[in-house]
């Protein structure tokens, strides 16, 4: 096998990418600390065509060095908006009918490989804190609450990665 040039892989231009039809998910960061968490974040939906990123609370917004060293430019390609209480933003989702999915290990929460999808359904993904995670007035207020499933020593990943494994998920399940 030959690894493929970059100018082999058709990638959208960014005009290309507003213009097309996004996954029918939203990514709500609640008190990222990372710079480069964040960074991440976006490489991750403009990879899978999120249709947007709300930036909550401490959570830094573009532009930023640190950020854009990770984002790789796809903070142009990929609509986001600041909003200050996160919970605020998780209310008006819900009354725009968006279903909200908080990323938390939680009592009763649906195993990431059982959460089963609806045609027709738009999703809000709530990613939370280094430290503390979501916050519990967010999952109180979740329609539902996912937890990744672990199986080693640690029971944490890293918020970006813990977004690429759900978005990934996610989007294949939409897809089908």
């Amino acid at each position: 096998m030959r690894k493929l040039k970059n100018s082999e892989l058709d990638r959208l231009s960014v005009d290309a990418f507003k213009e097309a039809e996004k996954t029918p998910l939203i990514i709500v960061l609640d008190n990222i600390r990372s710079l480069n968490n964040i960074g991440s974040v976006f490489r991750t939906s403009d990879a899978f065509l999120i249709e947007k990123i709300y930036l909550c609370g401490i959570t830094a917004k573009p532009p930023h060095k640190d950020i854009h060293k990770t984002a790789l430019g796809s903070t142009d390609t990929v609509d986001w908006e600041y909003v200050e209480n996160t919970l605020d933003i998780v209310e008006k989702l819900q009354a725009d009918n968006i279903k909200i999915c908080a990323i938390e290990q939680a009592e009763n929460a649906i195993m990431l490989h059982d959460f089963k999808t609806e045609a027709h359904t738009k999703y809000a993904l709530v990613f939370g804190n280094e430290v503390k995670g979501v916050a519990q007035n967010v999952v109180d207020k979740s329609d539902f609450v996912i937890e990744i499933p672990q199986y080693g020593t640690k029971h944490s990943l890293n918020i970006s990665v813990s977004c690429g494994v759900v978005t990934w998920d996610l989007f294949s399940k939409l897809q089908q």
